[in-house]
């Protein structure tokens, strides 16, 4: 390593703590490290017509489009985000630039003196404007970032029956991720290569996308990631923009540059949850079956498309949700707006549409007189049932013991039905839901083809190489306990660093609840063939690739087949009280019923469950996120509000066991499940309180004061 240039005073594994504290990206100093800080659009649509930029004091650069080397475009699906805006801008908050030098304070004079003049354009603000395409279009020729659409049945044939037909038109906002460390990310470039520090999920999504802004070979490319606070999907595409940005810088500067994001900042330009708007019309027998349903679902993708298409699929994917309907027809589209871009998020669509198909199994229960449990126990998947694509319910859905028992830890069926008395408003609601683990269809088997590695020192102790990261869900531990339990070794004698490129295997981003049921069991497997090996003195490295198990089929054009190889599964009861003057609401008690294979950990899983339960209710009726003219209304800690744990009660939790034959011990995916049921239950247990239906969150209290004023 060159004495001179971008020498780390410190660098912290994971597992080391300086003074009982792990150090984070903020905490760690490289040798003539330089800041920098980003001027960001103020426009929400406009072509730049001339950027004004005073001379520099000595030591302080300007880092902007024409010093990419390589492709001024962020690898995402699409190569549509530029890295640094080019012509025109498309959302308030987009980087024209950066501003790099020794003094933070100096950056921040000099950012302010930089005059961009700009010639506006009228911007789409809605998804019914990017419909209406009366604009010049952002992306393509309709501002349709993905339009997909599949069947099952003969839904036209069902439609002309004499049956009951219901409609409901269901909607959802913004969330913040809200991680603990803001985004962050050091770029240095020794001997030509560069290195990339940050806080991330995914770190071979940032190489590839780094290694095609410079042009460079892979192996001039090094990615590790620092210990980072948090996640929720919200560090899976975003690093990337961000880690192409500060190896450009440092590649013209020849010096560490070190870029981190204020908590404004990362609230107003990093990416959120996609809005939603969903239509579902459904044709019920006179059995109270369900016969068809007809889904019509919106998100908004913002001003470039990002993983919208993604995340589009997996909200169609759970459209019809926990039920078996045999006729069904679900259309989507992913628009494009000039307004912050939509990206991953713990759940990942599927938040949003079973927040739709839950109201909506409320509002048809009421409508036909029938309590909604016992119209949700008449049409649930079991074994052997077939999906809204066609694949195959191959497990015991365990539905039936996870319905008994929520009902007997919440007496849901007793209090749903309970009078309403005059003075406090009291509701309950409850939702079924599950959550489809690892990648989409063919996604882990033809793109991700996970790989990971185990090595076995001379000390008999035993490393694992993946490059799935720790952010709080607690992987290292996991997965340690997994090769631990394996190999018969205490489970000191199991190392897991932070990943770093150039030492791990790509096996595949920390997304998709796929950690444990996909990466645990490769390691299992590899931990198996190390076994007999484990007695003696000798180095040995085992690598495994993916395998995809026998029997599942998945058409990517068509999309039928396997969605998914197997499903979590769970039910959540909210009960709520709302003050009938200030429509408050407040949460009394909370009740989780989850299927997730066998857990690994079972302290992981209860934390995973308290914070997924917490952060879905959060979304449900209290996270604000609105906009006006483009720019976002809530742009602080002060004004996008989170819960905290003085707004809920204990969570009341069990597990029903149904071990996962593909998954290491029986283990199946956790983190986003925990989410993904409790806007749901939330608003339903509103809905109950009030005797009015609700079709949107957050459930504010100006909403509800709305819904009253509109009923009374």
């Amino acid at each position: 390593m060159n004495e001179k240039i971008g020498k780390p005073i410190k660098r912290v594994d994971a597992a080391e703590k300086i003074g009982g504290q792990v150090k984070y990206l903020a905490d760690i100093e490289f040798e003539g490290m330089l800041y920098a800080r980003t001027l960001r659009s103020t426009r929400a649509r406009a072509k730049i017509i001339s950027i004004d930029i005073s001379e520099l004091p000595e030591g302080y650069y300007i880092v902007d489009r024409s010093d990419v080397p390589g492709r001024n475009r962020v690898k995402i699906i699409f190569y549509d985000m530029p890295f640094f805006a080019e012509d025109e801008v498309n959302y308030i908050g987009e980087p024209i630039l950066l501003v790099v030098g020794p003094d933070r304070e100096e950056i921040l004079s000099i950012l302010s003196n930089i005059k961009v003049v700009y010639e506006d354009m009228e911007p789409i603000l809605s998804m019914a404007d990017a419909l209406a395409n009366t604009r010049a279009p952002i992306f393509g020729d309709n501002n349709l970032y993905a339009e997909y659409a599949f069947s099952k049945g003969n839904l036209e044939e069902v439609a002309k029956g004499d049956i009951k037909k219901f409609e409901g038109e269901y909607s959802t906002g913004y969330q913040e991720h809200i991680y603990l460390e803001t985004q962050g990310v050091v770029a240095e470039c020794i001997d030509d290569k560069i290195r990339i520090w940050g806080s991330m999920q995914c770190p071979y999504f940032v190489k590839d996308a780094v290694v095609e802004a410079l042009g460079f070979d892979k192996n001039k490319v090094q990615v590790i990631q620092t210990t980072t606070g948090g996640g929720f999907g919200g560090k899976e595409e975003y690093p990337s923009l961000l880690a192409g940005q500060v190896a450009v810088a440092a590649l013209k500067i020849k010096k560490p540059v070190r870029l981190i994001l204020d908590r404004a900042e990362d609230i107003e330009v990093s990416t959120k949850r996609h809005p939603s708007s969903i239509k579902i019309k459904s044709y019920i027998g006179f059995d109270k079956k369900i016969l068809g349903m007809d889904v019509d679902i919106k998100i908004d993708g913002g001003a470039y498309s990002g993983l919208s298409n993604i995340v589009l699929q997996r909200t169609m994917f759970a459209a019809i949700g926990v039920y078996n309907v045999e006729n069904v027809k679900i259309n989507g589209v992913a628009l494009a707006t000039n307004k912050v871009v939509g990206g991953g998020f713990r759940g990942f669509g599927a938040p949003q549409a079973f927040f739709a198909l839950e109201m909506h199994m409320d509002y048809i229960s009421k409508e036909l007189g029938i309590n909604a449990l016992e119209f949700r126990k008449l049409n649930i998947l079991k074994k052997g049932d077939i999906s809204s694509t066609g694949g195959v319910i191959r497990e015991n859905t365990m539905l039936p013991e996870i319905i008994e028992v929520i009902e007997n830890m919440s007496n849901y069926k007793g209090k749903v039905a309970m009078p309403k008395k005059k003075g406090i408003l009291k509701g309950i609601g409850c939702s079924l839901f599950f959550h489809g683990c690892g990648f989409t269809g063919s996604g882990e088997k033809d793109i991700i083809k996970a790989k990971v590695k185990l090595l076995k020192h001379r000390d008999r102790t035993v490393e694992i190489l993946v490059s799935n990261v720790e952010m709080g869900q607690g992987a290292q531990t996991t997965l340690k306990k997994i090769v631990a339990y394996t190999l018969e070794i205490p489970i000191n004698r199991v190392i897991f660093k932070n990943p770093d490129t150039d030492k791990v295997p790509d096996s595949g981003p920390t997304v998709a609840s796929r950690t444990i049921t996909i990466v645990g069991k490769l390691l299992q497997d590899a931990a198996i063939d190390m076994k007999e090996f484990m007695g003696s003195d000798i180095e040995l490295e085992i690598l495994k690739n993916y395998k995809h198990p026998e029997g599942f089929k998945w058409d990517d054009e068509t999309f039928k087949g396997d969605a998914y190889n197997t499903y979590a599964w769970g039910a959540n009861v909210i009960e709520v009280e709302v003050n009938p003057i200030t429509y408050e609401v407040s949460v009394t008690d909370i009740y989780a019923v989850f299927d997730i294979g066998e857990a690994i950990d079972e302290l992981i899983v209860r934390g995973q469950i308290e914070g997924g339960m917490v952060q879905g209710l959060g979304y449900a009726g209290m996270e604000v996120m609105r906009h006006k003219d483009g720019r976002l209304l809530q742009r602080t800690n002060t004004d996008y509000v989170i819960p905290t744990a003085m707004d809920f009660p204990k969570i009341q939790s069990e597990l029903v066991n149904n071990p996962y034959i593909n998954g290491p011990f029986g283990a199946k995916g956790v983190g986003e499940t925990t989410l993904i049921g409790a806007a749901a239950a939330y608003a339903l247990a509103v809905q109950n309180a009030i005797g009015h239906n609700i079709n949107k969150i957050p459930v504010t209290p100006e909403y509800l004061m709305e819904v009253m004023k509109n009923k009374n």
